[in-house]
This record gives C-alpha cells, structure tokens and sequence, in this order.
C-alpha cells in the first residue's frame, strides 16, 4: 500500500465502496423483482455481496488497503497502520463512493437516482448487532492480517455472507454502506432516522474488537520466556 500515493488510494476507495455498494443495493433489486420469498431474496442478495467483498479486497487491497468502511479506517488509523492524517480522506471518498453506488444501481434499474429509504432498523436488538457485526468483522481484519493475510478477501466475504443472517440487523458493519443504503427505498434500504444508532454500535463494535484484539494477538510474556529459555 505505501507504494501508491494518497490520490490513488482515495479513488481505489471510493471506486471500491461504489461497487460494493451497487452489489448490495443492485442485487437487493434484482433479487425482490425474481421472487416474493424475503428468505429467498436475502439469499441472492447475500450471495452476490459476499462474493463481491472477495473480488473487490482481492483487486484493490495492495493499492489502498480495501478498507471500504469507515469503522475499519478509524481502527487502522487508531493502530497507526493507516496515517491520521488520511483518515478524513479515507473516510470521504468512502462516503462518496457508496453514494454514487446506489446512484448506479438506481440507474441500472430505471428507479429515481436518489430516494429516502422508509425501511424501519431501529431498537436495541437492531443496534446490539450492528455492533456484534463490526465487533466480528474488524477482529476478523485484525486477526486475518496477523495469521493469514493472502486469506483475507475470503475471509471477509465469507464472514460478511454468514453476518447477514445470524444477525437481526443483517450486518451493514459498515458506516459509509450504511449511509449511502439510506438514499434507496428498496430491498437493503434503511431510514435516515435510524442511521446514528447504526453508527455508534458500528464504531463501538469496531473500537473494541481493536482494544480486545491489541491484547490478544500479542504473545505474553510467559510465553516468550519459555521460548527463550527452550534456546
């Protein structure tokens, strides 16, 4: 990632968050237009996202990191594995790009370029899996990047797919998704009204898989010793 300068970074951001988006907004539509079955429909639409998730990390991780995601910027930047000072750019172009992904999947469906979702996702269930959902997702990252870095777009995907239906809020685990979700009233949509509790259990989920994860994938100091003293 160093590699590339920080315009370059931005646009694979922002290109990358559009996609995804498209994927899930587009495949929420296609999906509801094929069948009555909201099971049913969920499947597609979680299908087509997961596997999304792998191409897309896959493409434009050693260009920007393939945050996609503002929960996953801010604990980079947090663990300075990502500079404090592009987390605003990160951040935007994210913002930006899943907005112009629910502009492309409207114009891919000949619906108004933006509509206010009137789709209810609010109370405590609701947010308690918003912020299991970004909890899991991030330690995943965290932990992937450890073990198994190359592993890691199919690790996201496969973990996202699974996310989507063990919890109640379908997992966004995803601010900027979340936002540009919002500005479609369609299958994935959500209220605008319901997006600050979708927010703060994001970022409270991601903040501390962050402070749990430090810890953990840290050898302790016992363990050094007895490989030390085994030398």
């Amino acid at each position: 990632m160093a590699s590339f300068d920080l315009p370059r970074r931005l646009v694979a951001e922002a290109l990358g968050t559009a996609m995804l988006v498209a994927t899930v907004v587009g495949s929420g539509i296609m999906a509801a237009s094929l069948t009555a079955d909201t099971g049913l429909a969920l499947l597609g639409n979680t299908l087509a996202t997961g596997a999304m998730l792998v191409v897309l990390i896959t493409v434009f991780g050693p260009i920007s990191g393939a945050h996609f995601n503002p929960a996953v910027s801010l604990v980079f930047a947090m663990s300075r594995t990502l500079a404090k000072r592009d987390l605003s750019g990160y951040v935007a172009a994210q913002i930006v790009g899943g907005i112009v992904g629910t502009v492309i999947a409207h114009l891919m469906f000949a619906l108004p370029i933006v509509e206010l979702s009137s789709k209810v996702r609010t109370g405590d269930a609701q947010w308690f899996s918003e912020g299991v959902a970004t909890f899991g997702l991030v330690a995943i990252i965290l932990a992937g990047i450890r073990f198994e870095q190359k592993a890691v777009p199919w690790l996201v995907g496969l973990y996202i797919t699974a996310a989507y239906w063990f919890t109640a809020s379908t997992s966004f685990a995803n601010p900027a998704v979340a936002l540009a979700r919002s500005l479609t009233d369609t299958f994935s949509g959500i209220r605008p009204i319901d997006l600050p509790g979708f927010w703060i259990a994001e970022i409270s989920g991601a903040v501390a898989a962050l402070l749990l994860f430090s810890w953990l994938l840290q050898p302790g100091a016992s363990s050094t010793l007895s490989s030390e003293a085994k030398l």
